[in-house]
């Protein structure tokens, strides 16, 4: 028994709309959106009155999927740390690659995202940076030199 492949990574978020806008203008594909509630999604997720909204985004080569889920129910008494830095427990960050990083930076800057620490090449074979995206979700992005 083996792994086949990775499926997706999701990601639970507040603004819907504002994370697909976001992966959108990154450059991700929306294949579609669905309300997923009922007993099946509480048994899978362990919660109980599971109502939640996803949207499942794919990469340009079709490889690499992204779900995007809203729980509009139940309620979570903690919304987490969208500040976290990039070395605190847990998942941290998504990496795409990209053709030309500083066209997505300055794309990514002209509606608002920021850049965590710098653009930086790793010694000759790419250059690496990490953006903070809605809600603090933190997107690395590496462009393959050569």
């Amino acid at each position: 028994m083996a792994i086949q492949r990775m499926e997706h990574v999701g990601i639970v978020v507040d603004d819907l709309s504002g994370a697909i806008d976001f992966f959108v203008q990154l450059g991700l594909k929306l294949r579609g959106t669905a309300m997923a509630e009922g007993r099946w999604v509480d048994r899978i997720v362990g919660l109980d009155g599971v109502r939640s909204e996803i949207a499942m985004l794919e990469t340009a080569d079709g490889h690499g999927r992204l779900e995007l889920a809203k729980y509009h129910a139940p309620t979570l008494a903690d919304g987490g740390d969208a500040a976290a830095p990039a070395n605190a427990p847990g998942i941290r960050h998504v990496a795409f690659a990209v053709d030309d990083i500083d066209a997505v930076v300055a794309g990514l800057r002209a509606r608002g995202s920021e850049l965590v620490g710098e653009v930086q090449q790793y010694e000759d074979q790419y250059r690496l940076c990490y953006v903070r995206g809605p809600e603090g979700i933190i997107v690395e992005l590496a462009e393959k030199l050569g």
